[in-house]
């Protein structure tokens, strides 16, 4: 595992060199969802790069990724750093507000060995930066209740049809313990959560395939809604 997430941090390094930014995280496999969608059993987590962002109700041009596919998650959005060893109260103190969130996943290694079969694991997802494409959000909710968290529903839908739906509750069972098992990860690291920065608790839907011309939004009731559509 650190194997794999010295090959992130070299990827995410020559994507900054040539002009990206950090400009948060993602926590992925959080959910039994997901988990029972990709055979793994644990959670992971990669970075969130500026040329990663899709204004809500835009439209992703044609060819941008190879095989996307969409989840549906909480976004927290940072007042302060996080330290390592912060509790999920604490967390929520150092939030500034959520978001609906779509993250879009894209990965540039197979899901399985075209020869072997063998399929890819969590050392593999690490690597491929947490099969991290892009991020769109909703609309900023300042005004929560960390225990309010676990009950915000997500209904998934593309071109019209319900695909997917969920409860934040998913995740871990409340997204709060999801952050504080990143702030940790990145304790080990070096690294942290700081000001300013996206993250992506996890997405407590399975992914939904978002071939070229559909349409998906993300309804999470009064938490408002975000949608994006695919050239």
């Amino acid at each position: 595992m650190d194997d794999a997430y010295a090959i992130q941090a070299e990827w995410v390094r020559m994507k900054c060199a040539a002009g990206d930014t950090i400009i948060g995280w993602k926590i992925g496999l959080t959910s039994r969802a997901m988990q029972s969608a990709l055979g793994i059993d644990i959670p992971d987590s990669g970075v969130l790069l500026g040329s990663m962002t899709f204004p809500n109700g835009g439209i992703v041009p044609a060819g941008r990724f190879i095989q996307p596919r969409i989840e549906a998650e909480i976004a927290f959005v940072m007042k302060h750093d996080v330290p390592a060893d912060a509790t999920p109260a604490e967390i929520a103190e150092a939030t500034d507000y959520i978001a609906p969130a779509l993250e879009i996943l894209d990965t540039r290694i197979t899901r399985a060995d075209p020869e072997t079969g063998r399929m890819r694991t969590v050392f593999d997802t690490i690597s491929d930066n947490a099969a991290n494409g892009g991020i769109v959000l909703g609309a900023p909710v300042h005004d929560f209740r960390p225990e309010d968290l676990p009950w915000i529903g997500a209904i998934l839908s593309r071109d019209d049809q319900i695909e997917e739906t969920g409860l934040g509750a998913g995740v871990l069972g409340d997204p709060l313990l999801s952050m504080s098992w990143l702030a940790q990860r990145l304790g080990v690291y070096g690294q942290g959560i700081r000001k300013g920065q996206i993250v992506l608790s996890g997405s407590f839907i399975r992914p939904v395939e978002a071939p070229p011309g559909s349409k998906i939004l993300g309804d999470f009731g009064p938490f408002g809604r975000v949608e994006i559509a695919f050239g």
